[in-house]
């Protein structure tokens, strides 16, 4: 509680000095003019003070006026300093740290606020001149020219080290701060990074899923409505595989939603495995439904997946294969998939004409479809190309590694 008390003391004296830098300098300077008076009138036992107060305590002023400079012009503030302490050290007034407390003063502000070079450059010129001065003192006679000497040096080294700490704890404080801030802007760069990629992803999949059961549906009741007058059986066969689609397509929406609500209770219910390759009959069986007869090829011993390949897999095959639906006028694709070394080759062909000119990215270019897939495929370190063939049609073809990526977790749903 003592300390809080104090910290808060401290940090109302910081503001007001900070708001009021020339009071706390007048106070600062009033304090060294009274301490220097009374060091001049500090003597020997037996020795009689110097008869030169009035010269003394012009001088002494003179020096303490000039600290008020020192925050713009701290050599001038310590050579005024220096040359009226030094004279009045040789007047025969007795070397005591409270006469050497204007120039202290001087010295640690110097240090404090000045590099190395100008501190060395100043300072020891004046803590010498002070030196001699103290040596050759009428007020020090009965002492050794030993002590006349260490002891100005000792009083005058110590505002010189502690104006070089006091800089070198401004400085530390000031790159802890620009450490501090520069953490701050990078975290939330960073959350504002995962925030975008987290709505990319989860516009990924929901333009997966709503676009592939809408096509498909589209397609199935087209197909139905075709046929109901010359083939009511077949008809009234889509019209049930249509509602087995529609099933699909809210009960993958209900599995997106309930990934985006969860919120690490463990009461939470339980999550949908992410569909993969292993529901690629579901795929092929809705597809034949909506007229696509869609042919499934295997090359190469089928590997086990990570979650992340596996799922980005199963929706660039079921975007593409949506794509043939919309987009292609033919009723047959090829998938291929081909298990060789590290990766994964997967290919989606058609060979029909397309529905509008430029293949199934050209067909609707403020689409998302092949932007989408190619996002996926980066998203595990894979590749995606797409475009029409020459020999007529259009291919998707993608190539995904068999070892799990590092980006791989944000592509789960």
């Amino acid at each position: 509680m003592t300390t809080s008390q104090e910290r808060r003391y401290a940090d109302r004296l910081e503001g007001f000095a900070a708001r009021h830098p020339f009071v706390v300098d007048l106070v600062i300077v009033a304090a060294l003019m009274g301490s220097a008076t009374l060091g001049s009138l500090l003597t020997l036992p037996g020795a009689e003070p110097p008869d030169q107060d009035r010269a003394s305590a012009v001088l002494l002023g003179i020096s303490c006026l000039a600290l008020l400079k020192h925050r713009t012009h701290p050599r001038i503030a310590l050579v005024v300093t220096a040359v009226c302490t030094v004279a009045v050290v040789a007047m025969g007034y007795l070397v005591t740290p409270l006469l050497l407390g204007p120039i202290m003063a001087a010295l640690f502000w110097l240090s404090s606020h000045t590099d190395r070079k100008t501190t060395r450059a100043y300072g020891i010129p004046a803590t010498v001149a002070l030196m001699l001065a103290a040596a050759f003192s009428d007020s020090m006679d009965h002492v050794s020219l030993l002590l006349r000497t260490i002891g100005p040096l000792f009083w005058l080294m110590l505002p010189l080290a502690a104006g070089k700490m006091t800089q070198l704890r401004r400085a530390y404080l000031s790159s802890m701060r620009a450490r501090a801030e520069h953490a701050e802007r990078t975290r939330e760069e960073e959350a504002r990074r995962r925030v975008t990629e987290e709505r990319m992803r989860i516009a990924r999949e929901l333009h997966d899923v709503v676009a592939h059961h809408l096509a498909l549906a589209n397609a199935q009741a087209g197909t139905a409505a075709h046929l109901a007058l010359t083939s009511p059986e077949q008809s009234r066969q889509i019209l049930t595989d249509l509602t087995g689609t529609t099933s699909s397509a809210l009960r993958e929406l209900k599995a997106t939603l309930g990934l985006l609500r969860q919120n690490g209770d463990p009461d939470s219910a339980p999550l949908e495995p992410s569909p993969g390759l292993a529901r690629l009959p579901e795929l092929v069986s809705a597809c034949a439904s909506a007229g696509v007869t869609v042919t499934v090829t295997t090359e190469g011993e089928p590997r086990q997946l990570s979650p992340g390949v596996d799922l980005t897999a199963f929706r660039i095959v079921q975007e593409a294969l949506t794509n043939v639906t919309k987009h292609a006028t033919t009723e047959v694709a090829l998938v291929r998939l081909v298990y060789s070394g590290t990766s994964l080759l997967i290919t989606v062909t058609d060979d029909g004409p397309m529905a509008a000119p430029g293949g199934t990215g050209a067909a609707q270019p403020q689409g998302f479809g092949v932007m989408g897939m190619r996002e996926r495929a980066h998203s595990v370190g894979g590749e995606l190309h797409a475009g029409p063939r020459p020999e007529g049609g259009f291919e998707v073809t993608t190539t995904l590694p068999l070892q799990p990526h590092p980006a791989e977790a944000d592509t789960e749903p």
